[in-house]
């Protein structure tokens, strides 16, 4: 059976030293090296789009691995592929790091410098796991994508564009779908998702940002489920917590979340920190709000390129939903896409914020009328995202344009306009 191998080493030499050694192993297929965290994930997702079959047996990680540290891509990748053997390359053989290693779903550790009778063995081993999962899934299985489901986060431009606005509602949405919804206020220091749904809860990601291994009975401890039947993990009452929870703790809370629920909302705010940062970058959808404005438009063009620069996010990765538009507006979304270099969102939300007043005022974002355009914009770009089931939708309606270009209305069937 030929064992293709997919190497994710950083250093140039290193790759080539790797690769030389995997092609002298017997029935391997060695891929082109792929040079940082970033770029294996998406490899590994655009391959187990195609089919299960087109994802390699083995793939080989090295301690040097960038930007996400290598033990944080072994686990990320296990859980998203769980049909592939993930082997560590190290120069630390202590027990602790294997420990650490097999802890986060890697299948062997090979130790640098690398020799020929390890690294076969250990990608044997590997291959020999890969290939009994998959036949356990089944030759014509769906390609899984992990334990768990879509991770979206909701960034702002700037303040009061309406992030929170749209991360509740995009949750409610996915949720009144039928899925299983864990929405996370990640607005370290001043987020208002507990605010917008009437919530008092001492627990918060504060809580787990310690926690070297989120079992679910830790998880379970700090979410609150909210009466709408979403899981609430909430920002700390107290802002300077907010430093506790880094970019590893981050990550670890966002898998943990994601291993149990189909969908996961993530409200990153305006201000980017750590662990915002590890969120977009890892999400599956990462979405920018922003008004039809001058200074906003100008801060979501800042944010698209600090997160290109930060290797966060590529432009073309991150979509623009462009909130409060009218079709007077002098900067329409296709103007935003062109300063941005983005992709707009087919939905844009209209600017009636009397619809959101009075439920916003009294905490209660969640009954927020069913006629409110505002609602069924953000409900529809939850279907333009693929967060809600497509036979889930409202009964006995359709989503129609609405007066603004851009936005959307529902109209029930047979109604006669």
């Amino acid at each position: 059976m030929t064992t293709r191998i997919l190497p994710a080493v950083g250093d140039p030499d290193a790759a080539r030293a790797v690769t030389t050694l995997i092609g002298q192993l017997p029935d391997a297929e060695p891929a082109g090296p792929v040079t940082d965290s970033t770029q294996l994930v998406d490899t590994l997702a655009r391959l187990a789009a195609e089919s299960l079959d087109e994802l390699p047996e083995v793939v080989l990680v090295h301690e040097r691995i960038g930007p996400v540290p290598a033990l944080e891509l072994v686990r990320e990748v296990a859980l998203r592929f769980p049909a592939v053997g993930v082997v560590l390359i190290t120069a630390d053989a202590s027990p602790v790091l294997f420990s650490a290693a097999m802890d986060s779903g890697a299948r062997g550790l090979v130790t640098l410098p690398l020799g020929y009778e390890e690294l076969a063995s250990r990608v044997q081993a590997a291959a020999q796991w890969s290939a009994g999962v998959r036949r356990h899934l089944g030759a014509g299985a769906e390609a899984p994508t992990g334990p768990g489901g879509t991770v979206v986060t909701v960034s702002g431009a700037k303040g009061g564009v309406g992030t929170t606005v749209t991360a509740v509602h995009l949750a409610l949405a996915a949720r009144a779908s039928g899925r299983t919804v864990a929405l996370v206020d990640m607005d370290l220091q001043g987020g208002d998702v507990a605010s917008y749904l009437d919530v008092q809860f001492r627990r918060s990601l504060a809580d787990l940002a310690a926690i070297n291994d989120i079992t679910p009975r830790v998880l379970q401890d700090a979410v609150y489920v909210h009466e709408t039947g979403l899981s609430l993990l909430l920002a700390p009452g107290e802002g300077e917590r907010g430093e506790e929870v880094t970019d590893r703790s981050a990550r670890q809370i966002v898998s943990a979340l994601r291993s149990r629920h189909e969908v996961v909302v993530v409200d990153c705010g305006t201000h980017l920190d750590a662990a915002g940062a590890a969120a977009v970058e890892m999400a599956d959808a990462a979405l920018l709000v922003t008004t039809p404005d001058v200074v906003a438009v100008r801060a979501a063009k800042r944010v698209v390129r600090m997160w290109d620069r930060l290797q966060v996010r590529k432009p073309e990765e991150t979509t623009v939903l462009v909130n409060r538009h009218h079709r007077s507006t002098e900067i329409q979304p296709a103007l935003v896409q062109k300063i941005t270099g983005t992709r707009i969102a087919g939905v844009s939300v209209p600017a009636h914020f009397k619809e959101l007043a009075a439920v916003v005022d009294a905490g209660r974002l969640h009954d927020l009328d069913a006629r409110s355009t505002v609602k069924q914009a953000l409900w529809a770009l939850a279907g333009e995202l693929g967060l809600v089931k497509a036979a889930a939708a409202t009964p006995g309606r359709e989503l129609v344009r609405g007066g603004d270009r851009g936005t959307l209305g529902l109209r029930r069937r047979g109604a006669g306009r």
